[in-house]
């Protein structure tokens, strides 16, 4: 769409047919012969709905019906394919939190689908005035206050390199900035032709037999990726088709998966987002997509479709293409925060359809916002019209988008009711109420910046968790840190300390080393401190306090015994990850050894380091090979994904056997001397087959074989005795890291017997005896 010469409404060749339409669904609805649009907003005086052709120029609809705050209309001869925005007439007063700007052409927090794009020009600023030396364009009336420059407002959109870590500095929680105050009422310039338009989109698609696989937490191995990462260096996939949803369902994406064992496919964010301008003045972008404005529409830029309306099916053939593998979808979402930023941010939706109603202000100073999550502004999730659209934009995803669950990215927002997070908030109370959302997966990063806001083990009942805590004890026990063997035994099992006290089990815990915040898992072993400086921070941004180790050379090295101890310490944190209870999560390349050069934060980088290098599935074809084999040998045991937590008492009545038992080197039982040793490294545990106390799916006894874990993270050999007795009197050699693929020869070792655990490595045993 070319931007018309003048916001002066065009005149319609014929009258449109209004109709008054319905209040709900709210958003844009194509019924199969019209469309029915709606808005809320408590805030509005009048509201225009505004029709934009091809030319650029709009035609403006008043929505003369309300109902509840809802402004509506059903305009008959409106088809999918139309653009359109609204503006919304109504008080601009920033003392009280109010910011309506008819001048701007606004995007419908509804929209499904989204075309163009934002320009970086000073009309899409309520406090921009007209430059004499821009194009002569026509102001709209309004009485904003003007700050120092739009390089100021430039600043304020933020990102989401920074505010993810889990444990984050307090910044104090309120946006302050030097917004100066002048007269009342000052001409604004009108963002039509700068901005994005809303779509109506064609909502019927033939999803054939397709069906949600449903897959038990328990049998679930999730695999976090990017969309355009995953192929956008893909040799089997089409050029035409790298980088876009199609792309990532191309067989050849699917195939990979599959034979890595993969359940879930966890999507960073594809809600419609914004690419800062700040970045994109650097020559960078917000590659990882934190920056939601749309939360019904799939990111345009991620389809190959030609029209924005096919963006929709591009998706839903996505979805239905994984559920035919097996495979389920999880979204990761960003309901905390919007992309217009703070005070100083461009206004395109909520900001100037209703301030107050879509973000949490600071209850004194109503200019300013809640920050907690160090981009600017907080939705307010205390507002039921707020909380509708969350729960709205939920419900969407999964029964007209069919997906299976989603990670809530600073979920800790979402429960804030007045200033701390409130484990009884409106937004679990609604979740949980729910038939629809209640029933798919809902993983909390249960975390934000703001005081108080780390909560691992502290969310409700239907809720799993990004698991900190295990991330950080793996990582600190392969590293060598003292007095970590306690923190490492709850962290195997399960985490009960963290989750059995609100009645969840093992799987609440989503085990992850790496993600896509932070060091790759062959950044992790690799350096020990961060290199960002090609995001043009100097270095500041992302996490400082990394708990990784180098292997004794920081970066690229030619060594042969660090480069081994390397791929042996990957091993290591593969094979503690998927032997553990709880739901593994791996970050997408970790298999195949993707590196960003020790860039942990690699959240404004769109090239090649950060998408995956699939000449790596060649280069490192053992560690791709290992990590098939440890997710197959957890796959086909169900010892090591229990469904309920380790008693560590006798099984059944006068049997002295019990379902887990932990044990030194030497084969003697742990003492409380032996786990609160501070030097101690190394340690066993054995997993009892027979001492599973859940039936499976058809009331059944699971019964499996017995597994021997040796642990040994010193730097010396160490010789571990077998266990006898009723458990076993033969162990085989099942797994090693001390191997390059990780696969033994199935010698035999006798109970009681000693068998050598090589440095910094894990050995497990079977006994199917």
């Amino acid at each position: 769409m070319e931007p018309s010469d003048s916001n002066t409404p065009r005149d319609a060749v014929e009258p449109i047919p209004v109709w008054p339409g319905h209040p709900y669904p709210l958003g844009a609805t194509y019924d199969g012969a019209g469309t029915n649009f709606s808005l809320f907003s408590e805030v509005a005086e009048k509201v225009e709905l505004c029709l934009i052709d091809r030319d650029g120029y709009e035609t403006r609809v008043a929505l003369d019906e309300v109902d509840g705050h809802v402004w509506h209309a059903y305009l008959p001869t409106v088809s999918p394919g139309q653009r359109y925005g609204y503006r919304v007439y109504g008080p601009f007063d920033s003392a009280e939190g109010h910011r309506c700007d008819p001048s701007k052409l606004l995007l419908d927090p509804y929209g499904k689908a989204f075309d163009g794009g934002f320009d970086g020009d000073p009309s899409l600023y309520s406090y921009a005035l007209p430059d004499p030396d821009i194009e002569d364009r026509d102001p709209v009336p309004g009485s904003e206050p003007a700050p120092e420059s739009v390089e100021a407002a430039n600043s304020g959109a933020g990102t989401d390199g920074v505010a993810s870590a889990d444990e984050p500095e307090d910044r104090g929680n309120v946006d302050t900035g030097n917004e100066q105050e002048s007269a009342d009422e000052l001409p604004r310039l009108d963002s039509l032709g700068h901005t994005m338009t809303t779509v109506v989109i064609n909502p019927f698609f033939d999803w054939a037999s397709d069906r949600h696989p449903r897959r038990p937490y328990h049998q679930t191995v999730i695999y976090e990726a990017h969309v355009k990462g995953m192929t956008a260096t893909h040799p089997d996939v089409p050029d035409y088709l790298r980088g876009t949803y199609a792309g990532l369902a191309h067989p050849a994406v699917i195939e990979h998966l599959l034979l890595l064992g993969v359940t879930a496919i966890e999507l960073m964010p594809v809600h419609q987002f914004m690419n800062d301008q700040t970045l994109q003045d650097r020559g960078l972008s917000n590659y990882w997509g934190y920056n939601t404005f749309g939360f019904f529409a799939p990111h345009t830029a991620y389809s190959s479709a030609s029209k924005p309306s096919g963006v929709v099916a591009e998706f839903k053939a996505m979805v239905r293409t994984f559920h035919e593998a097996g495979i389920e979808v999880i979204l990761d979402v960003v309901y905390n925060h919007t992309a217009e930023g703070n005070h100083l941010g461009p206004t395109i939706s909520f900001r100037g359809i209703d301030n107050a109603a879509y973000y949490r202000l600071v209850e004194d100073d109503k200019a300013h916002y809640m920050d907690y999550t160090g981009t600017g502004n907080s939705l307010n999730a205390r507002n039921p019209h707020t909380l509708q659209l969350i729960m709205d934009s939920l419900r969407y995803w999964v029964t007209e988008m069919h997906v299976d669950g989603f990670r809530f990215d600073l979920a800790s927002t979402l429960a804030r009711e007045l200033h701390d997070v409130d484990r009884l908030s409106a937004f679990f109370d609604l979740v949980q109420q729910d038939p629809v959302v209640s029933q798919v997966k809902l993983i909390a990063e249960p975390w934000d910046v703001g005081e108080g806001g780390y909560q691992v083990g502290n969310f409700p009942g239907l809720w799993t968790e990004w698991n900190g805590k295990y991330r950080d004890t793996v990582r600190d026990y392969w590293r060598g840190e003292p007095a970590t063997l306690g923190e490492f035994a709850s962290r195997l099992t399960g985490s009960s300390d963290l989750y059995e006290d609100t009645g969840r089990r093992p799987s609440a815990s989503i085990n992850f080393v790496t993600a896509h915040d932070g060091f790759t898992l062959a950044d992790l072993v690799s350096y020990n401190e961060k290199h960002n400086e090609a995001n043009g921070e100097e270095n500041q941004d992302g996490e400082s306090h990394n708990r990784s180790w180098n292997c004794g050379v920081e970066g690229p090295t030619d060594d042969p015994d660090i480069l081994e101890l390397r791929a042996r310490q990957r091993r290591n944190i593969l094979a503690t990850l998927m032997l553990s209870q709880g739901t593994p999560m791996i970050a997408h390349g970790d298999e195949i050894g993707r590196t960003q050069n020790g860039n942990n934060n690699v959240y404004c980088q769109d090239n090649e380091l950060s998408w995956m290098d699939w000449t790596l599935a060649e280069t490192n074809a053992d560690l791709l090979e290992f990590t098939r084999t440890v997710i197959a040998l957890r796959t086909e045991h169900p010892v090591f994904r229990r469904r309920r937590f380790f008693e560590g008492r006798p099984i059944r009545s006068g049997d002295q056997s019990r379902d887990i038992a932990w044990l030194t080197p030497g084969g003697d039982e742990m003492t409380p001397e032996d786990w609160d040793s501070g030097f101690g490294r190394s340690l066993s545990v054995l997993l009892n087959g027979e001492g599973i106390p859940e039936p499976d799916q058809r009331g059944q006894r699971v019964v499996d074989d017995s597994f021997l874990l040796c642990f040994n993270a010193h730097d010396e050999p160490i010789d571990f005795v077998t266990p006898d007795g009723p458990h076993a009197q033969e162990w085989t050699l099942t797994l090693d890291t001390d191997i390059a693929d990780g696969r033994c020869a199935p010698n035999t070792v006798s109970a009681g017997e000693s068998v050598t655990v090589q440095a910094r490595s894990v050995l497990v045993l079977r006994n199917t005896a």
